[in-house]
């Protein structure tokens, strides 16, 4: 089923990434520049190389390997993981990682990758960075509070961790500006449509638009649903099995947790948003199911405004392939 000359598995880590050639096995480099660079010098013409997708750390190394001329795919990391299940392996390390995503590529069609632009590398960088600042400032707010609680407000503990906040602040304000900046350079009306619906804030807006190629990745509302993960999966079997249905959550973790949160203020203020969660919680479903359903009509609103042009109207019937 392999057409390529050789296929190399690649498990990536935040510091080296793991690779395992079909003719050469394994080896090991550094998951920066000169790593890179001796991987591509290692890689012979007419190679495919298959990662996957993991988080933010495959993008730098398939943005670079797609620029120098290398095919590249990029595979769901579940696939993967069913994979090693049906091969019943017992071993788990990065060594072996590499190996059964090298085997699974040999005998399954795999997607190409398409690399992201330029603007799309720097506003996903700048992603992964503010939410390193996100987690310290929490973090830190926290502390804050446990020293308000307690009733030590030391000079030497509490004064420290208010100035420590203060410049994530400005740390968070900065990258969420720099963000801001890429965005409107190219798609400052998107921007401004998808922000007219009551529920999605600036950063969701933002990582969508940046994620999904300003939506140009999608045909139908109904791809987009399943790349994020917010489509359900159902468990019948015979008579027996009758689990109940959930999410799939096979695609972005990050968009789909932004949603979710950007749900609890949709189904105040987003009169669709408000009548489907009243609607499921009425049938005596639970309260996150309903949030969840929320969170899949506000993607299909943001799905079908992006694609129609037209900012958000409450009595607007979307007429697009769902």
């Amino acid at each position: 089923m392999n057409k390529y000359k050789e296929t190399f598995g690649v498990d990536i880590s935040k510091a080296v990434f793991d690779v395992h050639g079909s003719n050469k096995g394994h080896d090991r480099y550094g998951n920066d520049g000169p790593g890179f660079k001796k991987f591509l010098g290692h890689l012979p013409e007419g190679s495919l190389v298959v990662m996957e997708a993991t988080g933010y750390y495959h993008y730098r190394l398939a943005q670079f390997l797609y620029k120098n001329g290398i095919t590249v795919s990029v595979v769901n990391p579940l696939s993967v993981k069913r994979f090693i299940q049906m091969k019943l392996a017992k071993v788990k390390t990065d060594k072996s990682d590499a190996k059964a995503i090298c085997d699974y590529a040999l005998v399954n069609e795999v997607p190409l990758y398409d690399a992201l632009t330029d603007s799309q590398s720097k506003c996903l960088q700048l992603f992964r960075l503010l939410d390193m600042y996100l987690k310290q400032r929490t973090a830190t707010k926290n502390k804050i509070h446990g020293e308000e609680v307690l009733g030590v407000p030391s000079k030497f503990v509490y004064r420290p961790l208010v100035r420590n906040r203060k410049q994530l602040d400005k740390e968070v304000t900065a990258i969420e500006s720099k963000i801001l900046s890429l965005v409107k350079g190219d798609q400052q009306e998107q921007l401004t449509l998808l922000t007219s619906i009551p529920g999605i804030g600036l950063k969701t807006a933002l990582f969508l638009i940046v994620v999904t190629d300003g939506f140009r990745k999608f045909e139908t509302a109904s791809q987009l649903c399943s790349y994020v993960g917010m489509t359900p999966t159902i468990r019948e079997s015979g008579s027996s099995v009758r689990g109940r249905a959930r999410i799939s959550k096979v695609g972005n973790g990050k968009l789909r947790n932004l949603l979710f949160l950007c749900s609890f203020n949709a189904c105040k203020h987003n009169r669709a948003c408000k009548g489907v969660y009243e609607r499921i919680v009425n049938k005596g479903k639970s309260k996150k199911l309903a949030l969840i359903a929320v969170a899949n009509k506000l993607l299909k609103q943001s799905f079908a405004i992006a694609k129609s042009g037209r900012p958000y109207d409450e009595s607007y019937v979307s007429v697009l392939p769902r």
